[in-house]
């Protein structure tokens, strides 16, 4: 099993479930790992403090240990304006608690829209010396050409479609399998 949490990006945020990249994802793995399923536990809005909050509830109610958790969260501490000190803790204990379960990671980055770029400077390698830290693996979450192209959003312009959640698990699968 594998668990996907975080944010929106992980949630599906206005798509049908079966194009959220939980979804995508078990879809994909399952030429090569027709056992593996894929939890969905995004939550839309979250913030480091969310996932750390309920992260400890969630492994405890799950049937098994995962074998991977993908984490995807950090850009809505960013819009809130979280202190950036406090990200980097929260952040570390999601990555700690994951580690005291024996559960390997997948941490995952977003590069800050333009709107946003300046006030997001302070978070900027918080992901990757985490990463390096706590033996995380870390990459991004969108592939090169897919974050702000048109082609692949919704409507709002903020959150990726169908389309660009594929272009995400296809760029993401090789280094899932390899952690599997």
């Amino acid at each position: 099993m594998i668990l996907a949490i975080g944010d929106s990006l992980i949630a599906g945020y206005g798509l049908p479930a079966a194009d959220s990249f939980p979804a995508q994802l078990q879809a994909s793995l399952q030429r090569h790992f027709p056992e593996v399923r894929v939890v969905n536990a995004g939550v839309s809005g979250d913030t480091t403090a969310d996932v750390q909050r309920r992260l400890p509830r969630l492994l405890s109610a799950l049937a098994q240990r995962p074998e991977l958790a993908i984490v995807q969260v950090g850009p809505n501490d960013v819009l809130r304006q979280v202190p950036a000190a406090r990200t980097r803790a929260q952040l570390e204990e999601i990555l700690l608690s994951l580690a005291r379960c024996g559960i390997p990671v997948l941490l995952t980055t977003v590069d800050p829209p333009t709107f946003i770029r300046d006030r997001a400077a302070a978070y900027l390698g918080i992901h990757a010396g985490l990463a390096a830290e706590h033996g995380a693996t870390v990459r991004s979450f969108f592939p090169p050409g897919v974050l702000g192209h048109p082609d692949m959003v919704l409507v709002d312009r903020v959150h990726p479609n169908a389309k660009a959640i594929a272009a995400v698990v296809a760029a993401m699968l090789s280094t899932v399998e390899k952690m599997l």
